[in-house]
């Protein structure tokens, strides 16, 4: 059995439109999975951004030429949507949950969306770097600063948010900023291990879970040293944006997780566990 697929995005994501929590589910139950979660994003910075690198559907965020402001979560659509597909796949756990983007910085907004609706889980994430009292995306930055300055400034801010804020069970995608490399541009992991294992470190003392983010291909590196700074839970997430994608790469992630002496919770959603 595959892995629980816990970190998921639909149309109320509102960074995609290619969403579809209903297909997202028959994709699932296709697959056999144990469960599914809709960890819908929900940012509350307000990026300074340049439009012509963004994708059409994000432009329209866009509020004077220059920032893009996020819209807020429609929370009462997205519960109405999990009762339906509730109803209509008994056989799949389905579990409500958001991404919270940067809630470090963001604490009260973070803490009143929380209060809002019963999430059953919440992960936490990182995309911007702040400089010169702004907020830009990882990948517009790497234009301003360098690939290996933002890189290590990225890896130096998942620490401030890991250490600063607890309204989260496990991070995601620490390998969010080597998707948008420019062009040309290499990643070798040994050449920041020293930053990286500090996130790991830092996660790992405070008993949250790390988890496999399949998206880009899992980092085996990542596992290994989660596991020797002292690591204890590990969960899986596609990140898919569409239904297609869900669970992508599952089976050669749970080998690789399950080589490193990790092992499946009691339940099949849980965090497999050393």
């Amino acid at each position: 059995m595959l892995p629980a697929d816990l970190h998921t995005h639909t149309e109320f994501s509102w960074d995609t439109g290619t969403g579809d929590m209903e297909g997202s589910c028959a994709r699932a139950v296709e697959l056999g999975l144990p469960a599914i979660a809709f960890t819908e994003h929900t940012d509350f910075v307000t990026w300074q951004v340049t439009p012509d690198t963004l994708p059409d559907r994000l432009r329209e965020h866009i509020t004077d030429g220059v920032h893009l402001t996020p819209p807020p979560l429609d929370v009462t659509g997205y519960l109405e949507a999990i009762d339906r597909c509730r109803s209509r796949f008994p056989s799949l756990r389905i579990i409500t949950g958001v991404e919270l983007g940067e809630p470090h910085w963001f604490p009260s907004e973070a803490a009143t969306l929380l209060a809002s609706a019963p999430f059953e889980r919440v992960i936490g994430s990182l995309h911007s770097v702040a400089a010169a009292g702004r907020h830009r995306l990882v990948e517009d930055e790497f234009a301003v600063q360098g690939v290996p300055a933002v890189l290590r400034e990225y890896f130096a801010e998942a620490i401030r948010m890991i250490e600063s804020c607890d309204t989260f069970s496990a991070l995601t995608h620490l390998d969010y900023p080597v998707r948008y490399l420019p062009a040309g541009s290499t990643f070798t992991i040994s050449a920041y291990e020293e930053e990286i294992r500090a996130v790991l470190r830092a996660l790992a003392g405070t008993g949250r879970a790390f988890e496999v983010n399949t998206r880009r291909g899992p980092e085996p590196e990542f596992v290994r040293w989660w596991r020797e700074e002292g690591g204890r839970a590990i969960c899986f997430g596609s990140d898919a944006h569409r239904p297609d994608l869900v669970a992508t790469g599952f089976a050669d992630a749970a080998a690789m997780v399950e080589a490193h002496g990790f092992r499946p919770g009691r339940h099949p959603f849980d965090h497999w566990l050393l």
